[in-house]
């Protein structure tokens, strides 16, 4: 065992070269990282390095977040190991705390591409659980969601089922966590963290295999009671539009994975969050709305998940597909997912028709109008409505003036749009 003296000398030569050169610090972060790389790999006894690694550690805290924070370290992927081989030797020895949370800040905060590297999962699963010494659940929530789109990539296939089920179990509700630690007497920010993305995260998970079985009804206890009100399924369709764009552009984007993720949200019993599901289903954008066949697929479950669990459900689907307050989110998805060649919208745009409509409105606009329209026709027709109810359908997306596809056209408006659902 390295003697005292060699201890602190180390320790003194450490400390002067780092700060003889305080610009490398902060200017990218690598010195600090190289030298707890090179610590942690020395031959010296495990709390002389976790206590040698915390004064740099410290270093680098003092450094990224006591100046001008989020300004400058560029992070790279290889700085994950050390980073991680820190948090966990320190937690094997139950030590160096506030320099333990300096090194799960800088992973979960810090501006810059990071990278997945499995040696993370441990960390991160322990630095979830509300009972880590840390308490700092909100940053091990930041930094699984900057691995948002790692989760779903093919190697994740490599890690073994049961470290993913304890990852999963770790993250529990995202909605819940310890109270924030103070900081300056006041609360500690929760670094714009949002909920929604991980609950839609949650919510693909339910779509895969890989995935699935790992979940448990309490990952969405408090999601569930969220969208147990029209509003808050409102509220949550719209905050879906926004991840669907970014960060997650895949989210729910088949009718294999609407099927089930509905099914195995079902399963759980969590049949809010599987209505929630249903109705993304059915916003305009979300699938092609001319694909007959993936239509024909989701209007079985739809059918058999009301027929399950009550028609009186159903009220809350026509509205949101009725809804006439077009929102931004929602109308950029539309576009985003179906402007080309192939698509429904691109199809849409070709119609005739629509080179009638003044050039003060927008054709995607026009299109998104239309699509609401088949929608409905779909919907009316699945619970067997008469022709009647479904032209008292169609009103209800031609009556409001300023977005009517027909508006300003008294042409019958109802075997248009039968003639436009089908096409081409």
């Amino acid at each position: 065992m390295k003697g005292t003296a060699d201890h602190d000398g180390l320790t003194s030569v450490l400390l002067t070269l780092i700060e003889l050169d305080p610009f490398r610090v902060m200017d990218s972060g690598r010195l600090g990282l190289l030298w707890i790389t090179e610590i942690l790999n020395s031959g010296y006894e495990e709390r002389q390095r976790v206590w040698l690694a915390s004064k740099v550690m410290e270093l680098l805290g003092k450094h990224l977040f006591r100046r001008d924070p989020f300004s400058f370290l560029d992070m790279q992927p290889p700085c994950i190991p050390p980073l991680s081989g820190f948090l966990s030797l320190s937690e094997k020895l139950d030590t160096e705390r506030s320099s333990g949370f300096i090194a799960l800040r800088i992973l979960a905060t810090v501006p810059g591409f990071i990278g997945f590297n499995p040696t993370i999962l441990p960390v991160l699963t322990s630095s979830l659980l509300p009972t880590h010494p840390l308490q700092a659940r909100y940053l091990a929530l930041n930094l699984f969601l900057r691995f948002t789109s790692d989760w779903f990539y093919p190697r994740m296939e490599n890690v073994p089922t049961n470290d993913l089920n304890k990852l999963v179990q770790a993250v529990g509700d995202p909605f819940q966590f310890p109270d924030l630690p103070l900081q300056d007497g006041k609360p500690v920010d929760l670094l714009n963290y949002n909920p929604m993305v991980l609950i839609a995260i949650l919510i693909e998970f339910a779509s895969s295999d890989l995935w699935g079985n790992h979940l448990r009804r309490s990952n969405f206890t408090s999601f569930e009671e969220m969208v147990s009100t029209l509003d808050g399924k409102r509220t949550a369709l719209t905050d879906m539009s926004g991840i669907a764009i970014h960060p997650l552009p895949t989210f729910l984007c088949t009718a294999t994975k609407l099927a089930m993720a509905v099914r195995r949200l079902e399963a759980l019993q969590c049949l809010n969050t599987a209505e929630v599901v249903i109705m993304w289903a059915w916003t305009a954008g979300v699938v092609n709305p001319v694909d007959r066949d993936t239509w024909q697929l989701i209007g079985r479950d739809t059918l058999r998940f009301y027929q399950t669990y009550g028609m009186e459900r159903i009220i809350a689907l026509k509205r949101h597909v009725t809804d006439a307050a077009t929102n931004p989110l929602a109308f950029r998805l539309f576009v985003d997912r179906h402007r080309g060649s192939g698509s429904g919208l691109g199809s849409f745009s070709e119609l005739p028709v629509l080179e009638l409509l003044p050039e003060t409105v927008s054709k995607d606009l026009a299109c998104l109008r239309l699509s609401q329209a088949c929608q409905l026709r779909r919907l009316y027709h699945l619970f067997g409505y008469d022709p009647a109810t479904w032209k008292e359908a169609v009103a209800v997306v031609d009556g409001e003036k300023e977005m009517s596809v027909l508006s300003g056209h008294s042409v019958t408006p109802v075997p248009f749009v039968d003639w436009a659902c089908d096409y081409p």
